[in-house]
């Protein structure tokens, strides 16, 4: 067994040393020549769509439908439509390098010039979303990154055929090796985490519980992106029209996905309303609602018995990515506020209100990537905000917040003229 992890060990490093020096030649590519690439590789994701399906059934057949990450495993044509499309997207985009940041002249007359440059080596580290591997390597690659990929064993055929694709494309140019796929296996991710001397920064991708085990054990750079457990407060002033389509749009749209609603916060002076704000749920998506007691007390009769549960304490800070949603009665605005502080991951939070005063006093004082006033949480992603694909959403405050797209994969440096000056000596 020792042996078996020493081999790994020195299977990955290797590998590591290799993306770290072939990084050094993607800063010799012109934009031109990037998207060239991305725009090859989306016409052969569309050309090998067969081969890609059969191998990601490989990953279905071993994953329980009813499982919540199944859908987010699941590809098919029109999925594979929809990323290339992105690949294009990005491809589109203007890129994120060698921009002039800053310059300046130094009474000493040494010229500043602050540019944007890539990161380096970025290390994606995510579960069951095959997509994922198309998506990071793109905004890698448009951003003058390579790219280490580590994908959950549920993904391993679907990651490695779409691997297998992007080196075809990078081969023909010498690239392959800007982009490496890690084995799957849970003990390969230790070896890459401990590698601070050829991975510059890591981005985990999926549950609390993978983003927790990184941060704890990484020496390399983390950016936390991913777990959101999402509130919805509905406001005594609340519009019910509103609220009823932003509460079932934000909870059913896509259930598996980080910017779902999990609980639903009431004014409890709107809790007759409550039955009328679920109704959809209830009767179009069989949404499992845990209740605390005055909302128990108002729904039952008013939603189908075998939907409804009394809430437990651990209902509330759960992301639940289901069909499943908890909903907890509220005193006052200080009480919502108090609640989510407590229990956000702090990710994507929304009040639904009409009151001026109340909705400006929710967007200063949660304290999350993204707050929304009288809007579905739904929207927090990086194509919906008008950044192409996203590498993630970032729940942390260093560096980059919220969707992650191509400015946010990139650093600078500076760039110092003189004509022979010295510091002086003292």
């Amino acid at each position: 067994m020792v042996q078996e992890v020493d081999t790994l060990e020195t299977s990955i490093l290797e590998q590591l040393t290799a993306v770290n020096q072939a990084s050094r030649l993607l800063v010799t590519l012109n934009d031109e020549e990037i998207a060239k690439i991305l725009n090859e590789l989306a016409d052969l994701a569309i050309a090998e769509t067969p081969y890609i399906l059969a191998e990601n059934e490989k990953d279905l057949e071993r994953m329980d439908p009813s499982n919540p990450k199944y859908d987010r495993l699941l590809l098919n044509p029109e999925r594979l439509q929809g990323i290339a499309a992105d690949l294009r997207k990005v491809a589109e985009l203007p890129s994120p390098l060698n921009i002039t940041l800053e310059e300046r002249s130094l009474p000493n007359g040494l010229e500043l010039t602050r540019v944007s440059v890539p990161l380096g080596v970025i290390g994606i580290v995510f579960e069951s979303r095959p997509n994922v591997t198309f998506d990071v390597f793109a905004l890698c690659l448009k951003s003058g990154n390579a790219s280490v990929l580590k994908g959950s064993r549920d993904a391993h055929y679907s990651n490695i055929a779409i691997v297998k694709l992007i080196h075809q494309v990078l081969a023909k140019r010498g690239l392959a090796g800007v982009c490496y796929l890690a084995p799957s296996e849970r003990e390969a991710l230790p070896h890459i985490l401990q590698a601070d001397k050829y991975v510059n920064t890591i981005i985990p991708r999926g549950s609390q519980g993978l983003i927790n085990f990184v941060r704890e054990h990484s020496k390399v750079p983390v950016i936390e992106t991913g777990a959101g457990i999402v509130h919805t407060y509905f406001d005594k002033s609340a519009d019910l029209e509103k609220g009823k389509s932003i509460v079932e749009n934000a909870k059913s749209r896509r259930v598996s996905v980080c910017n779902a609603l999990d609980t639903l916060l009431i004014h409890k002076d709107r809790l007759s309303d409550l039955p009328i704000i679920l109704q959809g749920l209830g009767e179009k998506h069989d949404c499992k609602v845990l209740a605390d007691a005055d909302a128990l007390a108002v729904l039952q009769g008013n939603y189908p018995d075998q939907l409804l549960e009394a809430a437990q304490e651990e209902d509330f800070g759960t992301e639940f990515l289901s069909m499943k949603m908890s909903v907890k009665t509220i005193h006052s605005l200080d009480q919502a506020l108090d609640h989510i502080a407590q229990y956000s991951s702090k990710h994507s939070e929304a009040i639904v209100a009409e009151d001026g005063d109340t909705i400006a006093r929710f967007l200063t004082e949660v304290d999350a990537a993204v707050v929304y006033a009288n809007t579905s949480t739904a929207f927090t992603d990086g194509a919906q905000f008008g950044m192409g694909a996203e590498i993630g959403i970032s729940t942390q405050k260093l560096h980059a917040r919220g969707p992650m797209a191509l400015r946010e994969l990139t650093s600078y440096k500076w760039l110092v003229k003189g004509d022979g000056h010295i510091r002086p000596t003292s």
